[in-house]
């Protein structure tokens, strides 16, 4: 089924199995958005809240539900396990990430330049995340998706649909023989359906196109790009109700049975909120970063050098 979109508003996992590679792996991601490395300064006060109950402690330090939150969201997909199975690698993982940490730590990793500029980086990247989804969440009102909706749904031009079934029979495009054959095959149809029979059954007979089979031919509604031109012109030229001469195309042959016509429905709000949702919040991020900007002195001590224009050409030589 496709996803309906909306004019105007652009459409906006790593899975993780519970062995020793990828918990490292996992272990570095968190270490990078450095999560692990404020675990012991703020654990103490955790633990003493009630509603954020300590589940393991290492060597001292607790690990509580919250931390095991935060792991999670980190970490992304995880495999399929039960929730007790979850828990306990969850806080492996959290044990690993503290004994690490400390391991860093007796050797004043911590103390070093670089790091400590990482670690500063890591930090403002954290607050730049926080306050963006902050301005994200703010902008996002249903007042604000509508507006947004309601004047990208009047831009949507109207555009005609039919709802049709067809019987093919198929030829090899380039083979005469079986071109001629399949179109006598498709003008017998033709008869039988002209003395009455039901077109779904004799679809669900002899057509050559196997989900034609199963659903008597029907192709739903379609607008008139989604279908080959040959096709198309036939189906949108036909009244509601009648039944196409042979037509052919690169498939082979076919009869066309128009059922109804409209003009497509626009796609209700429920339908494109998540694509709506997105584009809001995109646009309240870009505009607040813009402003930022535009208040900010921002100098910069080196000065970027403009694209070299392309040497000409030589010219050929003359013979």
């Amino acid at each position: 089924m496709t996803i309906p979109t909306l004019a105007g508003v652009p459409a906006i996992a790593q899975t993780l199995a519970p062995t020793v590679p990828r918990q490292a792996h996992l272990i570095a991601r968190l270490f990078a958005g450095a999560l692990v490395l404020t675990l012991a300064a703020t654990a103490p006060l955790a633990a003493q809240d009630a509603k954020d109950p300590v589940v393991a402690t290492v060597n001292g330090t607790p690990i509580t539900q919250s931390d095991l939150a935060v792991a999670e969201e980190e970490a992304g997909q995880l495999p399929p396990m039960s929730d007790s199975a979850k828990k306990d690698y969850l806080v492996q993982f959290m044990a690993d990430a503290i004994l690490i940490t400390k391991a860093a730590e007796d050797k004043k990793l911590a103390d070093d330049a670089a790091f400590k500029r990482k670690l500063e980086f890591a930090r403002q990247k954290l607050l730049m995340e926080a306050l963006l989804n902050q301005v994200a969440k703010d902008a996002s009102t249903d007042a604000a998706m509508r507006a947004v909706y309601d004047d990208a749904v009047t831009k949507i031009p109207a555009e005609e649909e039919v709802k049709a079934a067809h019987i093919l029979i198929r030829a090899t495009a380039g083979d005469e023989k079986a071109s001629k054959a399949a179109e006598d095959k498709i003008k017998a149809v033709i008869a039988r359906l002209n003395k009455g029979e039901d077109f779904a059954k004799v679809a669900g007979e002899v057509t050559e196109d196997p989900s034609g089979k199963a659903n008597g031919g029907d192709l739903g509604y379609f607008t008139k790009e989604q279908m080959v031109p040959e096709f198309a012109n036939v189906a949108f030229s036909l009244d509601k109700g009648k039944i196409s001469a042979p037509v052919k195309t690169q498939f082979g042959w076919h009869v066309i049975k128009v059922e109804d016509k409209r003009v497509k429905p626009k796609p209700s709000f429920e339908d494109v909120k998540p694509q709506v949702e997105q584009f809001v919040a995109r646009k309240a991020q870009a505009e607040f970063v813009t402003k930022l900007r535009a208040e900010a002195k921002i100098e910069k001590n080196y000065k970027v050098e403009e694209p070299k224009a392309d040497a000409p050409s030589a010219p050929a030589e003359k013979k």
